[in-house]
């Protein structure tokens, strides 16, 4: 996905162009089929390992149900599997299938970052592919924080610790590298995807400290879940829900079912459009927000209570078994 692009500055400065020529063979390209949108979604990623592990932000990846990676070290492309996610900290990894002698990225995990020093964001601007496209700036803050929506799903997301730059990120170079004058990786870009807006300043961009990026990464390859990390694939429900308001009610928000993906869990256990689901799990719900966070806990194949009440107030109470589910 993509966030609302920061005003424009120069895409390429002196020096731009031969920091990117270090760091540009050991970053891919990502695009995103997000099949129940009926869209897709491009973004940038890193390479780790040889063999084909790719660190990117988890909105790029969120809502997909197949991602094509393209290398741009061997311009090859690849079916990439996500090995795991973290919403919170907005990190996902990927897994490219028969992929090998890939070229990599180093993190540089250590490296000092301060204020005024230059940097050159790099990415798949606006998802045209090819070359990375180089962005020149400074960096303008630390510790910065932001509040960031998907438009298409309307969740939200707050993000702190961030690098704050005035390089010109663009749409599609999420899960880029923000580099120093001196070549070191030291951030991965995150408030730069297509249906992505973030509440700040539109002539500031902001990175992930690539520290913390990678020791995300590295709980995620270990299969270490927790509340925040997802390992694996996702539990589905097949159910397109809303956040509908009732004045008086203790909560004062519903998750009204607005639509349903025939053949799939909900639809099997006879939900319908104008039901309200009000438990997961035995947990009580009143918002979509709530379903999606209690389905993380979750994997395909699993079995799960689900109850909701339909247009005429009869309680209804099932217990289904979750299918495969796009990303994030």
């Amino acid at each position: 996905m993509t966030r609302s692009k920061p005003a424009a500055h120069a895409r390429v400065l002196p020096g731009a162009t031969s920091v990117a020529g270090q760091v540009d063979p050991g970053l891919v390209d990502v695009v995103a089929t997000l099949g129940y949108l009926q869209a897709t979604s491009a973004g940038t990623g890193l390479v780790l390992t040889p063999s084909g592990e790719v660190l990117t932000n988890n909105h790029v990846i969120e809502g997909a149900t197949s991602v094509t990676v393209t290398d741009v070290g061997n311009g090859r492309s690849y079916p990439a599997a996500i090995v795991g996610y973290d919403e919170s900290d907005d990190i996902a990894v990927l897994q490219l299938r028969g992929a090998s002698e890939l070229r990599t990225v180093t993190p540089a995990v250590s490296a000092p970052v301060t204020i005024g020093e230059k940097v050159v964001a790099l990415g798949n601007a606006e998802g045209k592919g090819g070359t990375p496209a180089a962005a020149a700036g400074t960096i303008t803050g630390l510790s910065e924080a932001i509040t960031a929506t998907d438009v298409a799903s309307g969740t939200s997301e707050h993000l702190t610790g961030l690098i704050r730059t005035d390089a010109a990120l663009q749409p599609g170079d999420s899960g880029g590298p923000l580099v120093s004058h001196a070549g070191q990786v030291i951030g991965l870009d995150t408030a730069a995807s297509t249906s992505y807006q973030f509440q700040s300043s539109a002539t500031q961009g902001y990175a992930i400290p690539v520290g913390r990026a990678v020791a995300i990464a590295g709980l995620i390859e270990a299969g270490r879940s927790s509340a925040t990390i997802h390992i694996g694939a996702t539990g589905f429900l097949g159910v397109q829900l809303a956040l509908y308001g009732i004045p008086g009610s203790p909560s004062g928000t519903e998750a009204l079912v607005t639509g349903l993906m025939p053949g799939l869990p909900a639809a099997r256990a006879g939900l319908a459009p104008g039901d309200v689901i009000d438990s997961v799990g035995g947990h009580p719900v009143s918002s979509p927000a709530e379903i999606q966070s209690l389905l993380q806990a979750y994997h395909p194949g699993d079995k799960i209570s689900i109850g909701w009440a339909d247009p005429a107030g009869h309680a209804h109470l099932a217990t289904i078994v979750l299918a495969v589910g796009p990303a994030g």
